[in-house]
């Protein structure tokens, strides 16, 4: 009978970790604010100075951020705090390109707040659970107009249906693997220029993208790969889609032609940590 229950219950958490996936069982770290209805305001009255302002400070041109001096720094946490807590005011209404700015800067604002929950860490894989316990991407969630929005839901159910596929070089999920972390807010008046200016970023790293004309090979993130359909129905499709933002002109006619193949490099899940 002991036998009998024991594979009941095994088989029971495993309906569960499939029907709920990570984050199972584990408790939900909410941050921000639950602001009433009445008192909610529309994305241009969102203010992303304060964010900005702390990007520029412990953010260098690489994307690499100083966890341990804003950890240090107890104004400075509390700042992301007030930042964090300030995008709970939102009703989310406003222009897309507001709507993409907000949820980019909300995205990246939530991980650093994560990351540095958690720091001293060495990647975010190491908070992110499979099966049970806290998993950041499902369990750290964003209070904003009455809802809470998880890191998961604001990449997949909000953001990547904007139909914006350079957003996948904006937000950052604090490795080295992803794209740069601006040191800068993004904002509604530049974002079409931030967002291409990021995107050149990454097609600039020799770690993320490359080209043998020889072989008439792409060797690229993964980012694609696991995106692709935000970038293309196929593979010559994304090719085009990239080929604005890749600097090498061979690579870029190439891509723009649709030519060649793409191999994936390793993600490097190490945390974008100032050394």
């Amino acid at each position: 009978m002991q036998t009998k229950a024991l594979t009941t219950a095994i088989v029971l958490f495993s309906v569960l970790a499939l029907t709920y996936g990570s984050g199972l069982l584990a408790a939900d770290v909410l941050v921000g604010a639950n602001v009433a209805a009445a008192r909610q305001t529309p994305l241009d009255q969102i203010d992303h100075s304060v964010w900005d302002g702390l990007l520029k400070k412990y953010v260098d041109d690489k994307g690499m951020v100083n966890y341990k001096a804003w950890k240090a720094n107890s104004g400075d946490a509390q700042a992301l705090d007030q930042y964090v807590a300030h995008l709970s005011q939102s009703n989310g209404k406003g222009t897309k390109e507001q709507q993409l700015a907000f949820w980019i800067n909300a995205y990246n604002a939530v991980t650093v707040k994560g990351i540095l929950r958690e720091y001293p860490t060495t990647s975010i894989r190491n908070h992110t659970a499979k099966l049970f316990g806290y998993n950041i991407w499902k369990n750290l969630k964003l209070v904003v107009g009455g809802k809470q929005v998880s890191l998961d839901e604001m990449e997949h159910q909000v953001l990547r249906k904007m139909g914006e596929p350079r957003i996948h070089f904006a937000i950052v999920c604090a490795s080295i693997g992803c794209p740069r972390l601006l040191n800068e807010a993004y904002v509604a008046e530049r974002l079409d220029e931030q967002l291409t200016v990021n995107s050149k970023s990454f097609f600039a790293d020799a770690s993320k993208f490359r080209y043998d004309a020889n072989r008439q090979t792409f060797y690229i993130s993964p980012i694609i790969q696991w995106f692709g359909e935000d970038f293309g129905s196929s593979e010559p499709a994304q090719l085009t889609t990239i080929a604005p933002y890749i600097s090498d002109s061979a690579a870029s006619r190439a891509a723009a032609s649709g030519r060649g193949t793409m191999s994936f490099v390793d993600y490097d899940w190490g945390l974008n940590d100032q050394k």
